[in-house]
């Protein structure tokens, strides 16, 4: 593979040094003052005094790009566009960005550039530092490690944040969501088995109606997290096309043939995902469709999950004035004046949660339709409702899982009493004495508030003993 000729680069001096606790760097606009304990460099320094608010970029974006830099580094060394001993000083430093050593050598904020220059170049440049540092160079020189010419060499900001965004949301999503999901349904599944046999009354339009088992009822919300599990699977295969080797627009200019491909597969071996080259690297760095699809999906779980807390949250209410059919863990104390009052909050952090998950995705889908000409510039918005979405669902699922559903149990006493005084059972007698004259009953036992069985003995529609036989709610499930 030939190699596109680098560019030389001398180290940096200028007669005026820094104040004390300081180091002068530069850049394309000239010199700049960085904090000499740190590892950033002038770029980075220039955006920090720019754009000092928000939140700072997820560090689950920087640890890919670590990943990223490493791969880059030992797929250039293999093209003959890195000397060995350079590749090996920039796989180390980038090893440690991605293990999260170097943590703190990351302040930049979401609220940048839209392409997310500032953030590689950040990454560049604490690379490129460290390693100088590794080969017993001089902090600031970029000798002999430049951030762009050999941290960055072959790559473009452009290309390089959408490959780490993908690589982010594909980490978190294998490795923490589909887990967490996975669990919580597996605990909804271990509920339902245990309340197989628990007849309880169903509820449609907030109303009564007729029986199911509390079994039933459970398995329905462990079926809703497979269909949403299964949209976000769904979405995998796009997720792992990358958009590495596109360069600046899409073409691969300064990129040696075939290092989109060459990385992709060589971040696959390193992370263990199947990441492949993304097919058209026009596509990869303007359209963001395959995290737009991603993040719709969450929404989908998210939805799922909201439904699955606010029933639970219902099913629990009171303790003595409300439904009161589940009994769930007293986790902490629920008011500053209500003495003795519990709150169901782990359903009310979960709902709250699904909510902003929805948000985030009202901001993705509309960040992703901004792909002008050649590039999307809505990419650092894009990773950080992304990813504090997957971390939202990951953690609000692993805590509704460990401190409700597992320790939620059934008021049977409660679900008995609330079956028996039920009008709907009356659905069982329209086989027998039709539509209109069951309906007669249950008017009847409501008006007078009486039983049903009461009303249709009263009335002589039926025998005590047809009653009995035929409205039996454990055959009615």
């Amino acid at each position: 593979m030939s190699c596109p000729s680098a560019v030389s680069s001398a180290a940096f001096s200028d007669q005026n040094l820094p104040a004390a606790g300081w180091r002068r760097e530069s850049d394309s606009l000239g010199s700049v003052d960085v904090p000499a304990a740190h590892y950033w460099g002038a770029q980075t320094q220039r955006s920090i005094g720019h754009f000092p608010f928000g939140a700072r970029m997820p560090l689950e974006l920087i640890h890919a790009f670590g990943q990223l830099k490493a791969a880059c580094a030992e797929v250039n060394a293999s093209m003959g566009c890195l000397a060995a001993d350079q590749a090996a000083a920039i796989v180390a430093a980038a090893e440690q960005v991605a293990s999260g050593d170097l943590d703190a050598e990351f302040p930049l904020r979401v609220w940048q550039t839209g392409s997310g220059t500032q953030t590689n170049m950040n990454v560049n440049e604490v690379i490129a530092n460290r390693a100088i540092e590794a080969l017993g160079g001089v902090l600031g020189s970029k000798a002999p490690i430049h951030p762009n010419d050999h941290v960055n060499r072959s790559q473009s900001s452009n290309d390089t944040f959408p490959t780490a965004m993908h690589l982010a949301v594909a980490i978190d999503l294998e490795r923490r969501l589909i887990p967490a999901v996975e669990q919580l349904r597996q605990a909804l599944l271990v509920q339902a088995e245990r309340y197989s046999d628990l007849i309880k009354i169903g509820r449609t339009h907030l109303q009564d109606a007729v029986p199911l088992s509390l079994g039933q009822e459970f398995g329905g919300y462990a079926a809703q997290l497979e269909l949403a599990l299964a949209s976000i699977r769904a979405t995998l295969p796009q997720l792992h096309q990358l958009a590495i080797g596109g360069t600046a627009v899409g073409t691969g200019l300064t990129a040696p043939k075939g290092f989109g491909e060459a990385v992709a597969q060589r971040l696959a071996e390193r992370i263990g995902l199947p990441f492949v080259s993304a097919p058209n690297k026009f596509q990869a760095l303007a359209g963001h469709e395959p995290l737009a699809a991603t993040h719709g999906a969450l929404t989908v779980l998210a939805g799922s999950l909201f439904k699955i807390a606010n029933d639970i949250r219902w099913l629990a209410s009171g303790p003595r004035c409300g439904l009161g059919e589940l009994q769930l863990p007293e986790n902490e104390p629920g008011s500053s004046i209500m003495p003795g009052k519990v709150n169901p909050t782990q359903c009310e952090s979960l709902t709250m949660l699904a909510l902003q998950v929805m948000g985030n995705n009202t901001a993705i889908q509309m960040a992703a339709s901004q792909g002008n000409f050649e590039l999307n510039v809505f990419k650092p918005l894009i990773a950080h409702n992304m990813l504090e979405s997957l971390d939202l669902l990951s953690g609000g699922c692993d805590g509704f899982r460990h401190h409700c559903i597992e320790g939620l149990r059934a008021d049977e006493a409660r679900i008995g009493a609330l079956v028996d005084q039920s009008l709907m059972l009356v659905t069982a007698l329209t086989p027998a004495i039709g539509y209109d004259r069951a309906c007669a009953i249950a008017h009847h036992a409501h008006q007078h508030r009486i039983s049903l069985r009461e009303a249709a003995l009263l009335r002589g529609e039926i025998s005590a003993e047809e009653f009995d036989r035929w409205v039996q709610p454990e055959s009615m499930v």
